[in-house]
């Protein structure tokens, strides 16, 4: 199978939990890819304000689908953009109250935090690298679209949740919060978007990633990659399985699959 689109996650994947930088190898193997024509796209929780970690490879890349497939560009051209209702938003922040959990509020351009806690920060900032965050007030996300919400909730939390928001999506690839949005938004459909935008086709497409916000995409590829320190259920939903983000396993997967040479 000859492929020409490569999407990534971002944490877990191509960036290290450990050092919070892409590990040199990764950058070298996504270098060569590029020098051979593969276009490369980021696909990622992460909303554009919160990706600042991709300086080493930023002139590589072609697209993105951030917040999980919420809105999806290339260059300043939107190629799609699912806000969730307002309805909703109100439903999750009101489940916030009723816990007593924090929640991160993404808007189109400007990011709010509802009953901040400190797990917040912790999780940001030592988890992913994420310091000196400002956020906006919260009246003024709540003037444009809503693209996602993400509670910092339990499993057992968010089962309670999400048949009240019959028309989101809940993605977790971390036990402290879960990302919801739009039932239209996910990786894998953010892919067929990027796809019909682009004019290639899905069978030429691989995707990597490592929680379970990646499964829909890792499905949805011609081939899905999980990552050696992904969970169990990226991994029974990939088509192959690499080595971890530390071990060099996004080049052993190019490799592997002849995308670029050993």
């Amino acid at each position: 199978m000859l492929i020409r689109s490569l999407f990534f996650d971002i944490d877990g994947t191509l960036v290290s939990f450990r050092t919070h930088r892409i590990p040199q190898a990764t950058v070298d193997a996504l270098t060569e890819a590029k020098t051979r024509g593969v276009k490369i796209f980021i696909s990622t929780g992460r909303p554009i304000q919160f990706i600042t970690n991709l300086s080493q490879i930023e002139h590589l890349l072609d697209g993105y689908i951030t917040t999980n497939g919420a809105y999806c560009f290339v260059g300043d051209q939107t190629v799609c953009c699912h806000p969730i209702d307002p309805a909703d938003v109100q439903k999750i922040l009101q489940a916030c109250d009723r816990f007593d959990r924090a929640a991160i509020v993404v808007g189109r351009k400007t990011i709010a935090v509802y009953n901040r806690q400190p797990i917040v920060d912790k999780s940001f900032g030592e988890g992913l690298g994420l310091t000196d965050l400002h956020f906006d007030e919260l009246s003024n996300v709540f003037r444009q679209d809503i693209l996602q919400v993400t509670p910092f909730i339990t499993d057992e939390e968010e089962a309670q949740l999400m048949p009240m928001i019959p028309h989101c999506v809940g993605g977790r690839w971390t036990k402290e919060f879960v990302d919801i949005t739009q039932e239209n938004a996910d990786k894998g459909k953010g892919l067929v978007a990027m796809a019909a935008y682009e004019h290639f086709r899905i069978d030429e497409t691989m995707a990597f990633g490592d929680g379970g916000n990646d499964i829909p995409i890792i499905r949805q590829a011609g081939i899905g990659v999980a990552m050696g320190n992904g969970g169990d259920n990226v991994k029974a939903a990939a088509d192959y399985v690499t080595a971890a983000v530390d071990d060099e396993g996004v080049r052993k997967a190019l490799i592997h699959f002849g995308v670029i040479k050993g």
